[in-house]
Order: structure tokens, then C-alpha cells, then sequence
């Protein structure tokens, strides 16, 4: 397939159906590094940090997302925790890591590292499985279910969340698959 030079501002559409092909940009593998290392950085905080505290009739409880999975951790229910921390934490984080690591000597103009490309294939494999942001849009459900039986206090850990997928949301729209793959394949 022949695929036209673009500079760095233009875009490549089908000409049926117009559907975004690729959109190579200036510095794009620095910045998608900056924001994985940012997803990164928030994950940590949402991970640990207070996620939300309740309090109803003098009693007052708050919990992060540690606390929640672990509080599923016995009997059964532990694999139901072992799933929550793998889908919500986990598998964004790892996708985080195969991005920089995919992503880093490119951006310094080097070859890819050894199974770079492996590494780029299962990050976008996972990509439907790393639901932090399914877990927020059900957390917030949740939260004006549970409004009106008590007072909820949102942590710093629920704003660090929902920064997060603002942030994941941006990184994973910057990202152009063409020029990607483009940069894997080219040696240097």
C-alpha cells in the first residue's frame, strides 16, 4: 500500500468514508511518554489515597481502593478482588509500561528495543480489558445511589480517578497507529 508523505499537521482520511487513517504530529512519542508517566503517577495516588468516606448515623468510614479490593480478599469472594485489581489497576499500569517502553528510544531517535513490537501488540490487546474508566462512570453511579442514605466525602483518590481517565482519554487519542507502527518498522 502506498501512503502519501504528510507533514506533520495533516491528516490522512479514507476517501469513501472519511474515517481518520493517520495523523502524524511533531514530538507525539515524547508526549504520549509524558502522559503515560503521568497515568502512571495518578495511578499510584489513586490506588492508595482515601477514594471516598462515608458517614452515616455518627459513624464515619473511609477507604481507598486497596482497602476495597482486600475487603474482597476472603473466601470466594477472592477472586472478584484479584479481578478488580487486575482490570481497574493492574492491566492500565502495564499498559503504561509497554507504551514507555515502546515509545522511549524512539523518541530519542534510536532503534526500538528488543521486542519493542511484541510489546506495542500487547499493550493494544489489553487496551479493551484496562477498565479504570469503566470503574470511575461506576463509582459515580454508585455514589448518587448512596447520596441519600449518607454523607459521602469524595478523597483525593476519586479526583486523582477521574483525572485519569481525562488523561488516558487524551494519551490514547494522540496516539497515531500509522506513524507508530511506521517508527517500529524503519531502521535507524
Amino acid at each position: 500500500m502506498s501512503v502519501p508523505e504528510l507533514t506533520s499537521e495533516t491528516r490522512c482520511r479514507c476517501p469513501r468514508c472519511h474515517h481518520l487513517l493517520y495523523a502524524p504530529r511533531k514530538q507525539i512519542f515524547a508526549k504520549v511518554i509524558a502522559l503515560s508517566l503521568t497515568v502512571a503517577i495518578l495511578m499510584v495516588g489513586a490506588v492508595f489515597f482515601p477514594f471516598l468516606q462515608i458517614s452515616a448515623g455518627g459513624i464515619s468510614h473511609a477507604s481507598s481502593i486497596f482497602d476495597a479490593a482486600l475487603a474482597f480478599s476472603d473466601g470466594l469472594l477472592l477472586p472478584l478482588s484479584v479481578a478488580v485489581m487486575a482490570l481497574i489497576v493492574v492491566l492500565p499500569m502495564l499498559r503504561v509500561t509497554l507504551l514507555i517502553y515502546t515509545l522511549w528510544p524512539l523518541s530519542q531517535g534510536h532503534r526500538p528495543w528488543p521486542q519493542a513490537r511484541r510489546a506495542m501488540h500487547f499493550s493494544e490487546a489489553i487496551q479493551p480489558w484496562s477498565m479504570a474508566e469503566i470503574f470511575v462512570v461506576g463509582a459515580v453511579v454508585a455514589l448518587v445511589k448512596l447520596a441519600g442514605l449518607a454523607t459521602v466525602t469524595l478523597g483525593p483518590a476519586f479526583w486523582a480517578f477521574g483525572l485519569l481517565v481525562v488523561v488516558v482519554t487524551v494519551k490514547d487519542n494522540l496516539i497515531c497507529d500509522w506513524t507508530l507502527w511506521q517508527a517500529l518498522d524503519t531502521p535507524r
